[in-house]
């Protein structure tokens, strides 16, 4: 799969984490038999048990090198289990918030498709295409976003998984919808994945780009999403975090909220997704 480095002006190759058991589950017929058991609760939550133990720590060191992780830019301790490394915190400054207040942030790192908002459309995701029903299923005023532009950030396993705010402002809905656990990969592009996957749907009323969605998706083995309770936040404010597994944020902005960067919307226009990091200008206010 092919994404695009927008600091290093170039393009690099990235693999699917676990892409062998995944051709296995959803390529293979006695692998789609097991497909059943695997996307259900109990088996997400056995494995989060799994990895909540001490003896998931012999995990860590493959994991790291395997996924070229930059140590440097994470707490430097010892860590308790598996999960407790996955849901690791950055140093100070690894990070740099871009604090001009008109800038859109990118709430997490992540690979960004970027989308334009019309009454037919249909997002492509992993092979696959979604409307907007189905990502916000119960949003009534979904046409108010026609004209506007949505926003889809792919966290691989390699990344960061803590999210943070775009803006300041407040909470104005937050709400989950359960669901089967699909994986969010080019794999299972035979599956409605948004629309099976476990989510928590948020409107925020933001003082720069006005009232958005947010929505955090949960893929194969995330046993949850986790949000911090706050009912007003600051920019670059942590929301929460994602436990083991890849997952996806979704955001819904309406029509002259923002303007998304040229780099970013010609990638897009070649249905490339740009490398992104938490904090990092990715718009500017209309």
């Amino acid at each position: 799969m092919r994404i695009y480095d927008r600091k290093k002006k170039e393009y690099e190759e990235i693999v699917q984490y676990g892409q062998g058991a995944l051709k296995f589950l959803y390529g293979n017929f006695f692998g789609r038999l097991l497909l059943r058991i695997v996307v259900s609760p109990f088996a997400s939550r056995l494995y989060g048990y799994i990895n909540s133990k001490p003896g998931s720590r012999k995990k860590i060191p493959e994991f790291i090198e395997s996924n070229n992780i930059r140590m440097e830019d994470f707490e430097d301790r010892e860590y308790a289990s598996f999960n407790d490394f996955f849901t690791r915190k950055l140093r100070d400054g690894a990070r740099v918030i871009d604090s001009a207040e008109n800038r859109l942030i990118s709430p997490a790192d992540a690979k960004l498709l970027v989308y334009d908002i019309k009454e037919d459309l249909r997002i492509e995701v992993k092979g696959r295409t979604y409307s907007l029903d189905e990502i916000a299923p119960g949003e009534n005023d979904l046409k108010e976003y026609s004209g506007g532009v949505c926003l889809v950030y792919r966290l691989c396993v390699d990344d960061y998984h803590r999210y943070c705010f775009i803006d300041n402002g407040s909470v104005k809905e937050s709400r989950i919808i359960k669901g089967k656990l699909h994986t969010v990969s080019p794999l299972s592009k035979a599956y409605k994945i948004y629309k099976e996957n476990h989510r928590i749907i948020n409107v925020l009323a933001t003082d720069h780009f006005g009232e958005m969605i947010h929505i955090e998706v949960g893929a194969l083995l995330v046993g949850k999403i986790v949000n911090r309770d706050v009912s007003k936040f600051s920019k670059g404010e942590e929301k929460g975090y994602f436990e083991p597994g890849g997952s996806t944020i979704v955001q819904l902005f309406k029509k002259d909220a923002v303007r998304i960067d040229e780099d970013i919307l010609n990638q897009s226009l070649d249905n490339t997704e740009t490398k992104v990091l938490y904090g990092e200008g990715v718009g500017t206010s209309c």
